[in-house]
């Protein structure tokens, strides 16, 4: 308890100083953030470069990208011709989105709103599927948020805001769109998640998973050169549940659009992961998985010999772990704690690329004694441990 109250007053003191020392910063968050106040939702927020180290343009800052945001939804999530008005609708008053009426739904041309409109279910089809069934361990994401986008759940029976609504659930069972060109990895990515389906809200009311799609769908708007890939649900999901977790409520109330920016921030450094053409660049997976390789080689050259006679190469477990960032291989507080240190790993993924190491070492008896199928199913559905035995195992690995 003395230890946790320490800790506690560590965070306390950073974030009382008018500008904060990153490194100080860094330092603890490596070593865990203590899970109360909004302790874990700032430092995460200041890690990923969402708000800056100087306290007075915090304010500012978020009053500005919540603006932002805001300005998404209206031009990209609802449907072409609305206008916004009156109670709930908007803060703005009378105002067009700027996609006139007379621009059609059955207008087929490529500049039409509507054509572009229809052609998004293709990528929503797969978040929707994602997103329901992201974090089957707890019940968190079917829960009702506090703070629904007035703008999206009061439809006043006007279909398509709601971006369930688009696609029908029928055809989930059968849509699988995979990261295009994986190859023989393509079998890692697919997440380990129930086939469990989480049901939508009534009019007025939206799951924390409703929200999580409609961030997906922004970020995939807005990079179409990336667009959506599966797995993204899996790097979202632990950033939301912070940032809506916050026991600020003034902070919570805009958990969406933080997370949005937090969220796009961390992919602008992980999306070479998930771009097919960049496997093979510095920051690609396949430069990653190397690394790994490497590392394991220089730390026990038998498991390393042992692994390389089975022919059970990195791609067949490492590639989900490395591309996900640990975010399917262990129980949710425990990823939060995993991303305090790799987060804080001024070399961001050094640090990563240890804990996976030291994972397998971790296994080292069972994985010398295994055959192939043995060693596949462990290092596919790692054991169950204690985060803090693997964490100070990597610490150790020079």
């Amino acid at each position: 308890m003395a230890i946790f109250k320490a800790r506690v007053k560590e965070f306390e003191d950073i974030f009382a100083q008018d500008v904060i020392e990153l490194k100080q910063l860094r330092q603890h968050t490596f070593n865990g953030v203590p899970d109360v106040l909004s302790f874990r939702a700032l430092s995460w927020k200041m890690l990923l470069g969402y708000l800056g180290p100087r306290r007075s343009t915090w304010s500012t800052t978020l009053a500005q990208k919540r603006a932002l945001y805001k300005q998404f939804i209206m031009e990209l999530v609802l449907p072409p011709g609305h206008t916004h008005n009156g109670e709930g609708d908007s803060d703005d008053g009378n105002e067009s989105r700027g996609v006139g009426l007379k621009d059609h739904p059955l207008s087929e041309g490529p500049e039409s709103a509507w054509n572009t409109f229809f052609n998004d279910n293709e990528f929503l089809l797969q978040i929707d599927k994602d997103v329901r069934r992201l974090c089957p361990d707890i019940s968190f994401f079917q829960q009702p948020t506090d703070y629904p986008c007035e703008i999206v759940v009061h439809s006043k029976g006007e279909q398509g805001r709601r971006l369930h609504e688009r696609v029908v659930p029928s055809v989930l069972s059968s849509a699988n769109v995979e990261r295009k060109g994986l190859g023989v990895t393509k079998i890692n990515l697919i997440t380990k998640r129930s086939a469990e389906n989480y049901a939508a809200m009534e009019e007025g009311q939206e799951a924390h998973w409703e929200v999580v799609q409609r961030i997906l769908f922004i970020y995939a708007k807005l990079n179409p050169g990336q667009g959506y890939v599966q797995g993204m649900n899996e790097i979202v999901g632990p950033i939301y549940y912070v940032m809506a977790s916050d026991p600020d409520l003034s902070n919570r109330a805009h958990a969406e659009a933080d997370c949005f920016f937090c969220f796009t921030a961390l992919m602008s450094e992980i999306r070479d992961f998930f771009i097919k053409t960049l496997d093979d660049a510095e920051g690609g997976i396949k430069c990653m998985m190397s690394r790994l390789s490497n590392m394991l080689k220089a730390k026990d050259l038998s498991i390393y010999n042992h692994l390389k006679s089975q022919e059970l190469h990195p791609q067949y477990y490492s590639f989900r772990w490395i591309n996900l960032l640990l975010s399917q291989e262990f129980p949710l507080p425990d990823v939060l704690r995993i991303w305090d240190s790799i987060f804080s790993d001024e070399n961001r993924f050094d640090f990563l690329i240890k804990i996976c190491c030291s994972m397998i070492l971790i296994q080292r008896e069972a994985i010398l004694e295994n055959d192939f199928a043995s060693n596949v199913k462990l290092l596919q559905n790692y054991p169950p441990i204690d985060i803090n035995v693997v964490l100070t195992h990597a610490v150790s690995l020079a």
